[in-house]
């Protein structure tokens, strides 16, 4: 809460807002990051309740909202799915019509039928005539179909009360069952490995952006000779196909789709059948898009992409072979109704502009006929956006067996960003009447005030409508998680805990005038780690910020790995926490892409920054003292345990605090490959914008000189590093 504004009391509330908020899942209060408790205005919690499609705006509404629930649920033959874990059987209830028996079965997957669905313990709630019935214990895991088919009792038997059937007529409905893993399994072996935005680390062959062939290289490498055991890169997620490109990869247009801008135009096998004038032209774009030898201390993006984009219309238009055409259309086919949205959007980003809301009204809605019309017209292109993501996912899949094939345990761990811009791709399909709603474009998500960002954070994201993704039997929320595990030895979930409550921010209001949503998390969880067991893939859940004391807990429960950050280990009195005191089910690292390079932190060159850009809200040399102050309780720890030598250099430091990570019994080891380098700039300043290049550095050396994925091996302070993990 800021200085001056008088908190809400609960009592504004009235009794009607308060039981409709709870019926949607619309937390009136938290507790906020002093441990004070934070009350929701009434304004605020009507219009996420308005976000959420629910008119709370008078008693009068509320009161009829909450009825039109309740006769919903009431007369709802099933419900709309129901996610369990393997080995529990579960009850549910079927609202059986006024004289009417019920036959239920459940089809699996595989194509088998069951029939044992057998009673429940007893009545429905409050005694309604709702049939109790139970999921037997013994289904496989996996997505399975429960059918319910009710007809007419003979007429000597029919009872009083009951849900009325709409015409005295049978009705049939059906939900889905997602059986998932009570726990899924912690990697078998410790593993290290690097931290890098990819983007930022090109080799002197791609295209002035680290690419995908860069990736399987860095795995090959630091595999091999290293013995490192993965690689986590940022969100690969598609960004707009236009001019200008969004910097933030935490901020793409689809999560569905990765970006083509990490393609390696050389590497599609088409390439080599250019003709020598189409080659030469393709030379000439490369330059254009300069390489990670030129010097530039910024990338640049839209360079990259209007290059890319040109070389890769070149290589569309060579035929493909027999077998190759055959992998292309299996692959459309894959993928389904989700790729001609993408390319379509696509295609018509390239049309309009990037802003659907500007387009003409009739292209709002993807179902449209005008759609249609233009995707017809359009046919070319759209085809060639199809073609550019079979390409990428055969680049993605060879970078994870060259990292696999090179020894790794993990291989890539990819990046699964919180949502997605709320003019792209996914809000077009997810947020129309097609896609559900599941999008929920009145709001964005975010997180209330803290210690770090007082006024709150808008993150300009459209949220997960918990009811209607629901309604879709999380279809949308499994083909993303599909998709990302897809290539993937491990997924890295950042903002694990919007699984649980997620901050909504209604559009105009401010960031603290927000409100948690809660999700029904043992879906969200559960079907996640279905769809990481069915990959044989590990989940890390980015689990900082405030949390509620259960959630990780009910994580590490489920095999969910959490994040441990070095500068934030701390015990009940603000001590470091000792090494072996660490969780063991986590991803430790010093430092992340959202934090101080390690060697500026160690120089206190991050409150320097801070104070030039005026972020900060306190006096600088008061900042300083407590930072001060701060690094030398971690120095001094290392000291104790003899990691750190008296009168120790910058980069002695760096690898003295990685051995204290090797020391916890963290089950993986992150290191941010900046800090093999001594890059002292960050790559993310939270709280600015035009103020600082976020996402825009390459990686640089400690003097601010570029590096190149070739200068690793013959870098001493990334040999030093990583000889300083091995040696543990």
């Amino acid at each position: 809460m800021l200085a001056g504004m008088e908190e809400p009391r609960v009592s504004q509330l009235s009794p009607e807002l308060v039981r409709l908020a709870s019926a949607f899942g619309v937390a009136t209060e938290y507790e906020g990051w002093r441990g004070e408790a934070v009350h929701a205005a009434p304004a605020t919690v009507i219009a996420v309740l308005g976000a959420l499609g629910v008119d709370a705006s008078t008693p009068e509404a509320a009161r009829a909202a909450l009825a039109a629930r309740d006769e919903a649920r009431r007369t709802r033959l099933l419900p709309p799915v129901l996610v369990l874990r393997a080995g529990r059987a579960a009850g549910f209830t079927v609202n059986v019509p006024v004289g009417h028996r019920v036959e239920l079965w459940i089809e699996l997957e595989d194509g088998g039928v069951r029939r044992d669905v057998g009673p429940g313990p007893g009545p429905g709630p409050l005694g309604d005539p709702i049939g109790a019935h139970r999921i037997p214990a013994d289904l496989p895991l996996g997505w399975h179909t429960l059918h319910a088919r009710c007809s007419p009792e003979p007429e000597e038997s029919l009872g009083s009360g009951g849900v009325p059937s709409a015409n005295g007529e049978g009705v049939s409905a059906s939900c889905a069952i997602a059986i998932t893993p009570t726990v899924l399994p912690v990697p078998a072996e410790r593993a290290w490995g690097y931290m890098v935005q990819l983007y930022s680390l090109p080799s002197r062959r791609s295209w002035g952006i680290g690419d995908l062939a860069d990736l399987a290289d860095l795995a090959t490498w630091s595999a091999r000779a290293q013995g490192a055991g993965f690689v986590l890169v940022n969100p690969l997620h598609a960004a707009s196909p236009v001019p200008p490109v969004e910097p933030s990869p935490y901020l793409p247009v689809s999560r569905r789709f990765p970006d083509p801008m990490y393609v390696r135009v050389e590497a599609v096998p088409e390439f080599a059948y250019l003709s020598p004038v189409e080659r030469a032209v393709a030379e000439e774009l490369r330059a254009s898009a300069g390489d990670g030898s030129d010097g530039a201390d910024r990338l640049d993006r839209d360079a990259v992409r209007t290059a890319k984009r040109a070389a890769l219309a070149l290589v569309h238009k060579v035929p493909r072979s027999l077998g190759r055409d055959a992998d292309y259309r299996a692959f459309i086919a894959r993928e389904g109704q989700w790729l001609t949205d993408f390319a379509t959007w696509c295609a018509l980003v390239e049309e309009y502009g990037p802003t659907w809301r500007d387009w003409p009204e009739e292209l709002h809605d993807p179902d449209s006929p005008e759609v249609a019309a233009v995707r017809e017209r359009l046919a070319g292109t759209v085809d060639f956006h199809r073609w550019t993501q079979w390409v990428l996912a055969d680049q993605l899949r060879a970078a994870q067996e060259a990292a696999t094939r090179a020894g790794m345990p993990v291989g890539v761990v990819h990046d699964l960003a919180v949502g997605v811009h709320p003019d792209g791709a996914d809000a077009w399909v997810l947020g129309s009447a097609r896609g559900g709603g599941v999008l929920a474009l009145g709001a964005t998500g975010g997180a209330p005030p803290d210690a770090m960002n007082q006024i709150g954070q808008d993150w300009n994201q459209p949220p997960w409508h918990p009811q209607r993704l629901a309604e879709a039997g999380y279809a949308p929320y499994r083909e993303l998680l599909r998709a990302v595990f897809r290539h993937a030895g491990a997924v890295r979930v950042d903002h694990v805990l919007g699984l649980f409550r997620f901050w909504w921010v209604p559009k105009g209001n401010s960031p603290a005038e927000g409100a948690y949503v809660r999700y029904d998390h043992e879906a969200m969880v559960g079907i996640l780690a279905l769809e990481a067991h069915r990959a044989g893939a590990v989940v890390i859940g980015e689990d900082l910020g405030t949390v509620e004391p259960w959630v990780r807990t009910y994580l590490a429960e489920r095999g969910i790995l959490g994040t441990s950050v070095l500068w934030f280990e701390r015990d009940d009195k603000g001590r470091p926490l000792p090494p072996e005191q660490w969780r063991a089910s986590s991803l430790a690292t010093v430092t992340t892409h959202d934090l101080p390079p390690t060697a500026a932190r160690l120089a206190g060159e991050h409150i320097d920054l801070w104070e030039r850009l005026h972020l900060l809200v306190r006096d600088v040399e008061v900042e300083r003292a407590e930072d001060v102050a701060d690094r030398e309780q971690w120095l001094e720890l290392l000291r104790r345990r003899g990691y750190l030598r008296p009168g120790a250099g910058e980069r002695e430091t760096v690898e003295a605090l990685h051995r204290l990570l090797a020391a916890t019994p963290c089950r993986l080891l992150g290191v941010w490959l900046p800090d093999g380098v001594g890059d002292r700039r960050p790559q993310n300043l939270p709280g600015t914008t035009n103020e600082y290049p976020n996402w825009l550095l390459p990686v640089a050396d400690g003097e601010g000189r570029r590096v190149c994925l070739e200068d690793l091996p013959v870098d001493p302070r990334a040999v030093s590093l990583a000889r300083a993990l091995r040696g543990r």
